[in-house]
């Protein structure tokens, strides 16, 4: 950890590649030259970050996952395990597409979880504190607070901070785990602050 970062025997990290203070890096992993991951960052077994990625502060990244260029993670984001991003709407091995002016930016917002085999087609925003189950297909936009799933996904609720489904009753929209009480702001959850 003489760079200030683990990254196991068998990882590829590339020249150019930025890697913060604490975070591990696992078995058979690639980071590309340009890659930007934050501080105290989890990356596990078999993940290629690419090098037109960011990535924040305690992000875990399970399994098995390519970020590919164009994907951003803040802060406090979860990947699950064979979670699936994408940067291009309509690839063709015959059309050659790289280069970034067609990827099309992903952005997962802070603290937001995405569940064990999702797919999240690029192009869209996944909003602060949301869920994203299991196996999901994201497709569309995806409010702060939300927990969606299905194929495509679907909005079946609201999550709390603390990742518990938050109840909702005629009076109020309250976390039965933590207490955390929130409102309904335009298509999202906010917090109520007391």
């Amino acid at each position: 950890m003489a760079s200030g970062y683990y990254a196991h025997p068998s990882a590829f990290v590339d020249d150019g590649a930025k890697i913060g203070v604490g975070s591990k890096i696992w078995h058979f992993c690639h980071i590309y030259s340009g890659a930007q991951i934050g501080d105290n960052c989890k990356i596990g077994q078999n993940v290629a970050i690419h090098g037109a990625v960011v990535i924040g502060n305690n992000v875990k990244i399970q399994n098995n996952v390519s970020v590919y260029d164009g994907v951003t993670l803040e802060d406090d984001v979860f990947c699950g395990p064979s979670c699936v991003f994408t940067n291009i709407l309509n690839p063709r091995s015959a059309v050659n597409r790289h280069g970034t002016k067609f990827y099309r930016p992903t952005l997962v917002s802070k603290g937001a979880t995405i569940g064990a085999n999702a797919t999240v087609l690029c192009g869209v925003k996944i909003g602060r504190w949301a869920f994203i189950g299991a196996g999901a297909v994201v497709t569309r936009d995806v409010p702060d607070h939300a927990l969606v799933y299905g194929t495509p996904a679907k909005q079946q609720g609201w999550m709390c901070v603390c990742g518990e489904k938050i109840k909702v009753s005629a009076t109020k929209m309250q976390c039965s785990v933590c207490d955390i009480e929130y409102e309904k702001k335009d298509q999202s959850l906010c917090r109520v602050l007391k």
